[in-house]
């Protein structure tokens, strides 16, 4: 079909999104519910291989720090394959770009699922499948304004896929572990293979074929060339870091939970209740924030809730008991709702020909960033009492986010950037008065 029939198609799609509907209007897109869907096979695909490959390395091994290594290999990765691979996002078409990633994550599930696969090469195809994670997500995004348009529906699609991916996190592990009770490591690993490939077909048969953005010249030179663009412009880097610096902070008392636990002598049934709670909080004001708020509410709140929403982690320090401790981790969670707004200045403010790129770019940073968060956490927590770590990373996160919150507001008015697009992101939200998957799918 050519493009221009293409565009007329959609069109009547996206004329949902000045019309409202909230989510509803969102799976009124056809080719939403084939990404959709796309999206919840693999993140299953995901989820299931971290958990058999830890177990199966460490049954291998019997190494605490092997196995250990096999789930941190998931986050190392996404810094060279979103940096490095980036322009592959742009410089091919998309739908071909989103099954070539399949394919190769289910030719590594693959020979991760054959009995004579050693330690070493499961280590590294589990590297390869982290390297592609980026590349993947960043395409599906910038496809993502195609197929829903650039306004509310974006804002709500990319909603909901990550309500997809926390409810991943929050349900998947445990029925991995399920799982994994009654077949081997290797066996759930054929799983993830069948995920990978089904998803692979949805997105080959539930979308439809789309031009490179843009492209030319050797891959990794026109993938560092966009990333120099994306992090030099003024705009662009303030809204990227304030994708990135909350959930850095907010990752502390998930990644501390256990040692929480022991340090107030709570039984390790609440360490579950620890790492769950923050989700928790993250799933409902995502929801809220999407079905019930409009569009100019969701921009109002991005400021407040980006640079106050670590607040609640202030409690730790008064040793307050659980029954204090699990509402403020909600509450905190909550405040994730800020990206809703923030999702629609970061692509009004991208140039189109740069959005494959600068999506992959905000992919590997936000995985790499939460990596980091964690480990700082963990090193910190070596030296000082768990509720004084998290006490004063709410502090220290709430200063960094307070002053990122006033260089976006800054960096709000007309903005010399590196295409159109910026000075277009710029207007439009001066017109409006405005201002993780961990699974890594």
């Amino acid at each position: 079909m050519p493009e221009e029939t293409q565009a007329v198609t959609t069109a009547p799609e996206r004329s949902a999104d000045a019309r409202g509907g909230g989510y509803r209007a969102v799976f009124a897109v056809r080719e939403f519910r084939a990404v959709f869907a796309a999206h919840a096979l693999s993140l299953l695909g995901v989820v299931v291989s971290e958990i058999a490959l830890t177990v199966l390395v460490y049954e291998l091994t019997g190494s605490p720090l092997l196995s250990a290594l096999a789930f941190a290999l998931g986050f190392l990765p996404y810094l060279v394959g979103g940096t490095l691979l980036s322009g592959v996002a742009d410089r091919f078409p998309a739908r071909r770009v989103l099954v070539a990633c399949d394919l190769v994550c289910a030719g590594c599930a693959a020979l991760m699922a054959l009995p004579a696969t050693p330690v070493a090469a499961l280590l590294g195809l589990r590297c390869v499948i982290a390297a592609v994670s980026p590349v993947f997500s960043g395409t599906r995004m910038a496809t993502l304004t195609e197929i829903l348009g650039d306004g509310d529906l974006f804002v709500l699609g990319r909603s909901l896929l990550r309500i997809v991916s926390q409810s991943a996190v929050l349900v998947g592990f445990g029925a991995g572990g399920i799982l994994l009770t009654f077949m081997p490591p290797r066996g759930a690993l054929g799983i993830t293979l069948g995920t990978f490939l089904a998803s692979a077909l949805l997105l080959r048969l539930g979308t439809r074929r789309r031009p490179a953005r843009a492209g030319g010249g050797p891959l990794m030179r026109y993938s560092l060339t966009g990333t120099r663009q994306v992090l030099g412009d003024r705009r662009i880097r303030a809204l990227l870091l304030l994708l990135w610096v909350p959930p850095m902070f907010v990752v502390a008392p998930e990644a501390l939970a256990a040692a929480y636990a022991d340090e107030i002598g709570a039984g390790t049934a609440w360490v579950g209740l620890l790492m769950c709670a923050m989700l928790v909080g993250t799933i409902a004001g995502e929801l809220y924030a999407g079905a019930a708020l409009s569009p100019a509410a969701r921009s109002r709140i991005v400021l407040p809730l980006a640079g106050c929403g670590l607040l609640p982690l202030l409690v730790y320090p008064l040793h307050p008991g659980l029954g204090w401790i699990l509402p403020a981790l909600v509450l905190a969670g909550s405040a994730g709702a800020y990206t809703l707004g923030l999702d629609r200045w970061f692509v009004d403010a991208v140039p189109e020909e740069l959005r494959g790129r600068a999506m992959t770019v905000h992919t590997a940073g936000l995985m790499t960033i939460q990596g980091v968060g964690m480990a700082l956490a963990g090193a910190a927590a070596e030296f000082w009492a768990v509720s004084t770590v998290v006490g004063g990373i709410g502090v220290l996160g709430t200063v960094c986010c307070l002053l990122l919150a006033v260089e976006v507001r800054r960096t709000g008015g007309a903005v010399k950037g590196v295409g159109k697009g910026v000075g277009k992101g710029a207007g439009s939200e001066t017109r409006d008065g405005a201002d993780h998957d961990m699974t890594g799918r």
